[in-house]
């Protein structure tokens, strides 16, 4: 069962017990805690949903466009800043870190590559001797070697610490950091962009509604304790 209910649900009994056994203390411990379960239950509500007459419900939703610049602002002023990705590509030795690159590389389609070394080819001198020999389809064969040489090659050049070095030089460029960070803020503005109110609230709800619940649990057995101490301070008084 829920926590919220099942505190209010005791609350209610505890209530109904002191009616039964006509015991003003117990009854007073059921009223406060049923009270404060309550309250703290129609607080966590009115977090999430706008409820009529009552001024300030519904702050999420509310709240809606300062939600979204608030995560634009942590994550463009505390996480992304241009320090952080000069920081982020670099290790502690000052090299940048390996990138793998491998796997893009073996992506890249290198077809055109290998066209224009046939077309350098057989533009030189060398391009009347190969057409004894059938022209351009006798360099055929040699696509396939050659692209994967080339990978291969490219693969190795990009693991070298001077290519790293390069890279990273060119990285840390004030332009280039700077357009880096712009393009992140870019991507974060088009995924905020596609947040509702709605969604907003069923994120927020997700993250903390279950821990909000212990609110009820303790706002019913602090409003127990204070019946408690209040049933008892007017039987003194008595």
């Amino acid at each position: 069962m829920n926590k919220n209910i099942l505190t209010n649900v005791i609350a209610i009994l505890v209530c109904i017990t002191g009616i039964a056994f006509n015991s003003t203390i117990i009854l007073t411990i059921g009223m406060f805690a049923l009270s404060g379960a309550i309250t703290n239950w129609l607080a966590i509500h009115m977090l999430f949903e706008k409820v009529p007459g009552l001024y300030g419900s519904g702050v999420i939703p509310a709240r809606f466009e300062d939600f979204k610049n608030g995560i634009r602002e942590l994550m463009m002023k505390q996480f992304f800043t241009e320090e952080n990705i000069e920081r982020l590509l670099s290790n502690a030795d000052g090299h940048i870190p390996d990138l793998h690159l491998a796997p893009v590389i073996e992506k890249v389609d290198l077809s055109p590559a290998f066209d224009s070394l046939v077309k350098v080819i057989m533009e030189s001198s060398f391009g009347g001797m190969l057409g004894m020999f059938g022209g351009e389809e006798a360099l055929t064969p040699l696509k396939e070697p050659f692209v994967i040489n080339m990978k291969q090659s490219l693969i190795e050049m990009t693991q070298q610490d001077s290519f790293l070095m390069l890279l990273k030089d060119e990285i840390e460029q004030p332009d280039v950091l700077k357009e880096l960070a712009d393009k992140v803020e870019h991507i974060i503005e088009q995924r905020l962009n596609e947040l509702t109110p709605e969604l907003v609230k069923e994120i927020v709800q997700t993250m903390i509604k279950e821990h909000l619940g212990w609110l009820v649990v303790w706002g019913g057995v602090f409003g127990g304790l204070i019946g408690l101490a209040a049933a008892l301070f007017n039987t003194t008084i008595i």
